[in-house]
């Protein structure tokens, strides 16, 4: 099966084309769209650095820049899933039903399949699995109560799973961000070649919400 990695960085898309990889299917490119404002659909924390996690994982990037304009950008992801000329399309979703269904009606338009391996994963299982893949996941934005400006730059690890836990008992939060809580990128995992090391980053806080901009970053050996 000859698929196509829907990408953001982040944990969750990363995560699940690893899962692809491990099922046996050819990666024959990732994809991303890149939004330009406030996406209801797209992730764009650090997505800048998208050509860098391409490159350390030795597979063809397709970028596009989107006016992130709702259901209009929807045809952003079409055209570059028709570009990859592959039988499937592999996301990262768990638990939002507007990603799903608008991915699953692009593929069925266009005729390839809609693949989402973590698919409703209870969120706490997927936290210590990544952790398990041997998954080195940052911190690179919150969005929610019980969150400051200390969880910026965070790396998950299971301490900060606990706490994770303990919020989402105490505030209801998702325990995998999956409501937009907080948002990460990935410095390392199996799919690489090369991590990557973050040389230069600023914060961000306005009080209740901050991100961790990555300014400056590289590949370096494992």
């Amino acid at each position: 099966m000859r698929v196509a990695c829907l990408v953001t960085g982040g944990k969750d898309s990363l995560y699940a084309c690893y899962v692809a990889m491990h099922y046996g299917w050819s990666i024959n490119s990732l994809i991303a769209v890149k939004p330009r404002r406030l996406s209801w659909m797209y992730h764009g924390e650090n997505i800048g650095l998208l050509p860098l996690v391409a490159e350390s994982m030795e597979i063809p990037l397709l970028m596009k820049e989107s006016d992130a304009v709702k259901e209009d950008e929807l045809e952003d992801l079409k055209e570059l899933i028709e570009k990859a000329d592959v039988e499937g399309v592999v996301t990262g979703a768990i638990a939002s039903e507007y990603q799903r269904t608008r991915i699953e009606k692009i593929c069925h338009d266009i005729r390839v399949k809609s693949f989402l391996p973590i698919w409703h994963k209870k969120q706490e299982m997927l936290m210590y699995d990544l952790l398990k893949a041997r998954f080195e996941i940052i911190i690179v934005a919150v969005a929610a109560y019980g969150l400051d400006e200390k969880w910026l730059g965070r790396r998950i690890n299971e301490a900060c799973i606990e706490e994770l836990i303990s919020l989402n008992e105490k505030y209801g939060i998702n325990v995998a961000g999956e409501g937009g809580e907080y948002e990460t990128f990935v410095i390392d995992c199996p799919l690489y070649k090369k991590r990557i090391k973050i040389e230069k980053a600023v914060k961000t806080w306005d009080g209740s919400r901050g991100s961790y901009e990555i300014k400056k970053a590289r590949l370096v050996d494992k």
